[in-house]
């Protein structure tokens, strides 16, 4: 968990710095959970977060724990339907907005959710994946989540509803919280070209690191940006927190609007603590019919 690290800044202050700063365009945005709040998909780190409820799997457990796999599958079967049905809500969309308008040079996502896609965000680096893919662990072989899921359903048929009524909440990572007996009447369905049931989700899982190229794509944005803001992230990750630090190093200006604590808050030049669509319609607000460069 994040903590208090440094005061966040009276709004007017925090929200007129940021507002020069997307003013003058090539803005690097990177986003987390707070972003999707709002979308129905709790985040992990505030004060209603999922991490006050249950422990996310962690990489080394999906590769060495077949009971911990089949638990996820389970809980993510029932899970991925609901965000599946999750919606873009008006913060996506006004960052993609400003994304096409040329005030952020581009957006990272944390997120796993789909979301920016969905508002029409492009291009976004999806950090840490998306649920939109499975990968056999095996084989290597990829599939699309929509197609594993047809095939879980035909194998559990009426599970996922009656899982659903029982379950307790939906988690950012995609799984819901069930109780054991329902992990006990799942039924996993394995690889379409090895036959394992050694599947994953094509996420970056707690002590999994972010793919080369992925890191690469990163690096690329963050040299062609002249300032970053955070948006909804504890940045508790070192994957975007390395971000701020990069960005802080070589004296180019940071803001972070956050509902609470972020670990960017000493490096950033404006912090506002503040629900995030809201601040989001403020500054598009302000920003009005101004010129973009």
């Amino acid at each position: 968990m994040v903590k208090d690290t440094a005061e966040p800044q009276p709004d007017e202050i925090a929200r007129e710095g940021i507002r020069r700063m997307l003013e003058l365009g090539d803005v690097l945005c990177v986003t987390g959970a707070g972003v999707s709040t709002d979308s129905g998909i709790p985040d992990y780190r505030g004060p209603q977060g999922s991490l006050h409820r249950h422990r996310p799997m962690t990489y080394q457990e999906f590769q060495h724990d077949a009971a911990s796999r089949r638990r996820y599958w389970a809980r993510g079967f029932v899970g991925w339907r609901q965000m599946h049905q999750a919606e873009p809500n008006s913060a996506h969309q006004l960052l993609a907005d400003w994304q096409s308008e040329g005030l952020l040079s581009g957006l990272i996502t944390q997120n796993v959710d789909g979301l920016h896609r969905a508002a029409g965000a492009d291009p976004v680096v999806h950090l840490h994946g998306d649920m939109d893919s499975v990968i056999c662990l095996t084989c290597g072989n990829r599939e699309a989540r929509s197609s594993l899921d047809a095939r879980l359903q035909e194998a559990n048929p009426g599970y996922a509803e009656a899982a659903f009524a029982a379950a307790e909440n939906v988690n950012p990572d995609g799984d819901v919280t069930l109780d054991q007996s329902w992990v006990e009447k799942f039924h996993m369905v394995t690889c379409l070209v090895c036959g394992s049931e050694n599947l994953k989700p094509d996420v970056v899982y707690f002590g999994e690191s972010v793919p080369a190229e992925r890191k690469a794509a990163v690096e690329e944005l963050v040299a062609a940006s002249s300032a970053l803001l955070v948006v909804g992230s504890s940045m508790a990750v070192m994957s975007g927190f390395k971000i701020a630090l990069t960005m802080h190093q070589s004296d180019r200006p940071i803001g972070v609007i956050n509902g609470g604590p972020s670990r960017a808050d000493p490096k950033a030049d404006w912090r506002w603590r503040t629900r995030i669509t809201p601040a989001l319609q403020t500054l598009d607000t302000l920003l009005g019919d101004q010129p973009h460069q």
